[in-house]
């Protein structure tokens, strides 16, 4: 996929992630659930790339096979230059001060036994970053970086709301300085209020700080604010890329057609046309072939069936990946 030669900091390339299941004691059933199956993407320096699909499309496992925190079946992760997936783990240690997660839930994500300033203190400690006291003063530094108070430090996790915990989730992610951070779905969980204010906070950071995000989600109305690019993923594949304003104002696949006619329109006056998706999603043991979306597809034609689509780009920057929709994004 063509990105123009722009400033790339990772770029991912045939990425494969399967899970062995088992029929028998011991997994030994010889079959796998393909979560993440031949996927290509790149991430420019400063942007945030927003990854969106429905629960089990494989977006979650795409993020930690980035950070190699579970190791991936195949293909390539390209950061700043280098494979991640050839370094050893001396190696990979010192590039994870340059990556780092902040996790979908606050509240399983945070170790209930240590107090707040060691759960930020630990990324420095592990990786002998600082003084004692130097590293008090960055636990200070980070925690009135994200809106919390120097004495925020002494208490447990458990006398937090979810969004001030998320808030201390998102000091540690940044206690190492680190340029790529991945955001697993960090506002699912929490209240739509509390949303807007970690979302404006991770916009905040990231102009400050310079930082690169890749924003995992399924709430489309949160991706479409924060993302500069979008890539739309089903089934373990990703079918539709583009810049975000260019996704939600000229969808083409009809799987992304289907997912933005469902976002709710604030008028009760204005009625949007939904695209109903029939049917359920196939199974990742065995996904369909050819076209993996077209079992539920409203457009489907029989050679969808026989071969698998390729990314065609239908615009500039506007990749698709669909042999019924014409570059125009009419059907052909």
């Amino acid at each position: 996929m063509n990105e123009n030669g722009k400033d790339i900091l990772i770029e991912v390339r045939g990425l494969r992630k399967y899970f062995p299941v088992g029929n028998r004691l011991f997994g030994a059933g010889g079959e796998m659930v393909r979560a993440v199956d031949d996927i290509s993407f790149a991430i420019r320096r400063g942007e945030t790339f927003g990854l969106v699909g429905e629960s089990g499309c494989g977006k979650s496992t795409t993020g930690r096979c980035i950070l190699r925190l579970i190791e991936p079946t195949a293909g390539e992760i390209i950061f700043e230059g280098r494979d991640l997936l050839s370094l050893n783990a001396t190696e990979m240690r010192r590039a994870r001060r340059d990556m780092q997660i902040i996790f979908q839930d606050p509240y399983s994500s945070l170790n209930p036994r240590m107090r707040v300033g060691e759960i930020i203190e630990e990324p420095l400690l592990i990786h002998r970053v600082g003084s004692r006291r130097e590293r008090q003063e960055r636990v200070t530094e980070l925690l009135k970086l994200v809106g919390l108070d120097a004495e925020h430090a002494t208490r447990y996790p458990h006398e937090f709301s979810g969004g001030q915990r998320q808030r201390i989730g998102i000091a540690r992610a940044l206690a190492l300085d680190p340029k790529f951070i991945v955001c697993d779905e960090p506002v699912s969980a929490l209240d739509v209020s509390v949303q807007a204010q970690i979302v404006n906070l991770l916009e905040d950071l990231q102009s400050r700080l310079d930082l690169t995000y890749l924003f995992i989600s399924h709430g489309l109305a949160v991706v479409e604010h924060i993302s500069t690019r979008v890539g739309i993923m089903y089934l373990g594949k990703i079918v539709e890329t583009a810049s975000s304003e260019e996704i939600f104002r000229n969808p083409v696949h009809p799987y992304t057609r289907a997912l933005l006619s469902a976002i709710p329109v604030p008028d009760p006056d204005v009625k949007r046309q939904r695209l109903p998706i029939e049917g359920d999603i196939p199974t990742p043991v065995n996904p369909p072939s050819g076209c993996r979306f077209r079992t539920r597809c409203p457009v489907v034609e029989p050679r969808c069936a026989e071969m698998e689509p390729e990314m065609v780009e239908v615009s500039e920057g506007h990749f698709v990946a669909c042999m019924v929709i014409a570059p125009g994004g009419e059907k052909m």
